[in-house]
Parts: C-alpha cells; structure tokens; sequence
C-alpha cells in the first residue's frame, strides 16, 4: 500500500473515531443505553469503523515496501 492512501486512512480512521466518541456520548445513545444497555448502532460502526481504518493506515505506514537493489 503506497504511502498517502496509508495516510488517508490513518486520517479517515481518526474522525470517525472522533465521531464515534462524540456519537456515544449523545442523549440518543443515553436513551438508548437506557432501555438496551448498549449506545447506539451509529456509534459503535463509527468506533469499529475508525478503529478499523487507523490501524490499516498504520500498517500501511509501518509496513512499506523496501526497495531492493540489485
């Protein structure tokens, strides 16, 4: 995997994170935490999502191709 689209998912995996987060903490996933025990299903996509998408950038970023030489 070339290096920007590592990057792009790095970045794509942080917002939705972001977004998880603040998902999770909104009076619908109160609401729903309520009566299920569990927050949202908006918010737990968005945290296995953004979970998901960082550490494929990460593994990207970490793991590039060397370049051989003959």
């Amino acid at each position: 995997m070339n290096k920007p689209v590592s990057v792009a998912l790095l970045v794509v995996g942080i917002i939705l994170l972001v977004y998880g987060f603040n998902a999770s903490n909104s009076v619908s996933s109160d609401i729903s935490r309520t009566f299920t025990g569990n927050p949202t299903d908006k918010s737990i996509w968005f945290l296995v999502g953004g979970g998901a998408a960082a550490v494929i950038g990460l593994f990207g970023l970490f793991s590039g191709r060397g370049s051989k030489s003959l």
